[in-house]
């Protein structure tokens, strides 16, 4: 029934590595949930993959790059100022348009019940397939 449902939205972490030739590989998915004040970071860097999409990456700064997101997603100090946010404006800081190595997609907004299977599930459509 659709009153079970909660409105979530999403976007999906991309690793650029030459932000001029705009290709991407996608890497992670972030899913905001202000219903169940709900907001997390998941992410894979299959390294192998990584060094053949470009054999120029430093692994270990996107690895820390993602790090921060998981620390701004959870509101901690270690976020810095942006993890002191809200929920709702860390979700939006860490979705801005940016030209960076690390990018996400456009918000994309839907309808579930448990917002951790729904990350699982499009985390596993997005990133892992």
């Amino acid at each position: 029934m659709l009153l079970d449902r909660l409105v979530y939205e999403y976007a999906v972490i991309r690793l650029v590595p030459r932000v001029e030739r705009e290709e991407f590989l996608n890497i992670g998915l972030i899913l905001f949930c202000k219903a169940k004040r709900f907001l997390q970071v998941k992410w894979y860097l299959d390294e192998q993959r990584l060094t053949i999409f470009s054999k120029d990456l430093d692994i270990d700064e996107i690895r820390a790059y993602l790090i921060a997101f998981e620390k701004i997603c959870a509101g901690e100090k270690s976020g810095g100022p942006i993890g002191l946010l809200s929920i709702a404006d860390r979700f939006r800081w860490l979705t801005a348009t940016r030209s960076t190595i690390i990018q996400t997609s456009r918000s994309q907004v839907g309808l579930c019940i448990d917002p951790d299977e729904t990350l699982e599930q499009l985390f596993e459509e997005m990133v892992v397939h």
